[in-house]
């Protein structure tokens, strides 16, 4: 796996075509941050030629990024925002990249609500996904492993 790869997003048609057919069949991962406009990595197309790719949230409160805060979901809208992206299927794309992405790269499994699945969700009020992503509501509840972990905005001991 290798992070950031700030060269990646210089790439296009071809270029990046071969180097992203290179990362598949070697099996090497790309994770992204979404730290701006013009570094972020072309996820989509990556994904599509069979390239894992994750994002993920470094630069926690430091001197690189004092903007990052390890939220998930913020970090989808943040994604969003950087690439510009407007349709429904653009900002559940950037929320796929931050639920899924990661998880793919460890290989751990995907989460959803069937049987079996891993008890790892939100709940929070929102008509739609694409709107979640755009307005960042408050999450009501928050379950790790089947624990809920967070109510209310508030962290539980």
């Amino acid at each position: 796996m290798v992070s950031h790869a700030f060269c990646v997003p210089e790439l296009a048609g071809d270029r990046l075509d071969a180097l992203a057919d290179l990362l598949a069949e070697a099996g090497v991962g790309l994770t992204t941050v979404a730290p701006s406009a013009h570094q972020v990595l072309p996820f989509r197309e990556l994904r599509a030629r069979g390239v894992r790719v994750g994002l993920g949230s470094d630069g926690v409160r430091d001197s690189w990024s004092p903007y990052g805060n390890a939220d998930m979901l913020h970090r989808a809208h943040l994604l969003g925002w950087t690439t510009d992206a407007r349709t429904d299927r653009e900002l559940t794309d950037c929320f796929a990249l931050a639920a899924d992405g990661g998880a793919e790269l460890l290989d751990l499994p995907r989460v959803t609500l069937r049987p079996g699945s891993p008890a790892d969700f939100m709940l929070l009020a929102g008509e739609c996904l694409p709107q979640v992503v755009i307005d960042l509501p408050a999450r009501e509840l928050v379950v790790r492993a089947g624990r809920v972990v967070a109510a209310d905005g508030r962290l539980l001991g």
